[in-house]
């Protein structure tokens, strides 16, 4: 069962490399690190410019702050290796951090007194990778600086996508592979690190190696949630399934956690990786006093139906949510209703309060997005954004909901933030 909670604003803390090298002391200024950095060939790319060194201070957390020396803003992987070489075999290496989409919470895709890479610098060139179907759809082939909104939107020009996704789309795939890349549908189809064929990898000695399960698999699997500390990812090869057009989109409330759960657990019991008429996605979320059911990050309750569910909120102090999605496309839309139906049936969920919405594919994976941009269109998206994922195990579960939901969350009143609570099968 995994419990992801926020206070006070929304984001999985899935991203962004770590720090690909250990630090030895360096608090010296940059013209002190090594004058002969300046003598290479990407002396050009280097910024020290105040702003670039602000923007690279900062990540999504807004918790830390670390101030790197500089910032290299590549064309190519093998800029990077030139860094990373130079460093290795400097008398004195410093610190290298990749960054992406910055969306670390405690710095991890900051460096002191190093140099920062802007992954996504090679966005802007032809010499990355950038995104490739095979031409038999089986997968892509796509640069670990390119952004997953990028990859879906391309895909889908091919009538393909991924199967496994993070609830916003706005990151890099090098980011989330080095962390997980987990969403609702990890029950079925495993997280974002369990859906990639092979990857080409620089090591911290600036060796360029392509590794799989078959080749280099050590390598393979430590790169893998290694959070950049065994190298950092500039090719991801990605499994592809033909993409659907729409979902029906349902959620169900409950007043009784083990009710909840319980429902949770039979329902991704019985809805494997290859079953056809499984369910696709699978969430489960706390509603609690504040104000409207609905949230920044997804607008789905129907506003006829607030004042129900705010009473039933206020009467119980907390309700928790059963989330589902199904996708269908031309050829299922006729049957999709009753298999869904029949996925649903037996679930406990309190009479009443069963709510659907039919949307696009690409606007349900793409739903965090608008509340995003709504929050920076009023000045309230730079502030502080602690967050917190966990993994508890199925025993332990009610007594953490009794702990933490009940004991600390509603107690403190801490009711601003999201808190996600959805079962993950161990084996995936």
């Amino acid at each position: 069962m995994a419990v992801s909670f926020a206070i006070p604003a929304y984001f999985t803390a899935i991203f962004i490399l770590s720090r690909l090298m250990s630090i030895i002391g360096i608090s010296k200024p940059w013209s002190h690190i090594s004058p002969k950095l300046l003598t290479l060939d990407i002396a050009g790319k280097l910024s020290v410019d105040p702003s670039a060194i602000e923007q690279a201070s900062q990540d999504f957390g807004h918790i830390v702050k670390t101030i790197p020396e500089a910032v290299l803003y590549p064309s190519s992987p093998e800029d990077i290796a030139t860094l990373i070489k130079f460093s290795y075999t400097n008398s004195v290496p410093f610190s290298i951090a990749a960054k992406g989409h910055g969306h670390s919470v405690r710095g991890q895709a900051m460096v002191n007194n190093g140099v920062v890479v802007d992954m996504t610098s090679m966005k802007k060139h032809r010499n990355g990778t950038g995104i490739q179907i095979s031409t038999d759809g089986f997968y892509a082939d796509v640069g670990g600086e390119q952004l997953w909104i990028d990859v879906l939107n391309a895909t889908l020009e091919r009538g393909l996508a991924p199967v496994s996704w993070t609830d916003y789309l706005y990151l890099t795939v090098g980011g989330t592979l080095s962390n997980a890349g987990i969403s609702g549908q990890t029950f079925r189809y495993g997280p974002q690190i369990s859906n990639v064929y092979e990857m080409d990898v620089i090591t911290g000695k600036a060796d360029f190696l392509t590794c799989s399960p078959k080749k280099n698999s050590e390598l393979f699997y430590a790169v893998l949630g290694g959070l950049g500390q065994f190298g950092i990812i500039t090719r991801a090869r990605i499994p592809l399934e033909p993409a659907p057009k729409r979902v029906k989109w349902v959620r169900m409330l409950y007043n009784d956690f083990s009710v909840f759960t319980g429902d949770q657990e039979l329902l991704i019991s019985k809805n494997g990786r290859n079953d056809k008429k499984a369910l696709d996605f699978l969430e489960g979320s706390l509603l609690m006093d504040q104000g409207s059911p609905d949230n920044w990050r997804s607008s789905f309750f129907p506003t006829a139906d607030h004042p129900k569910i705010i009473s039933l909120i206020t009467k119980h102090r907390v309700i928790y949510c059963l989330e589902v999605v199904k996708h269908y496309d031309d050829q299922t839309k006729d049957t999709m209703d009753k298999e869904l139906q029949q996925l649903l049936k037996g679930l406990s969920y309190m009479p009443g309060f069963m709510f659907q919405k039919d949307v696009q594919y690409v606007e349900f994976l793409n739903r965090v997005r608008s509340g995003e941009l709504k929050l920076k269109s009023q000045g309230l998206w730079n502030v502080p954004h602690p967050w917190l994922n966990l993994f508890i195990p199925k025993s332990q579960i009610a007594d953490f909901n009794d702990g933490v939901f009940k004991g600390i969350v509603l107690e403190r009143n801490i009711t601003t933030g999201p808190v996600l609570v959805y079962p993950i099968n161990r084996k995936k």
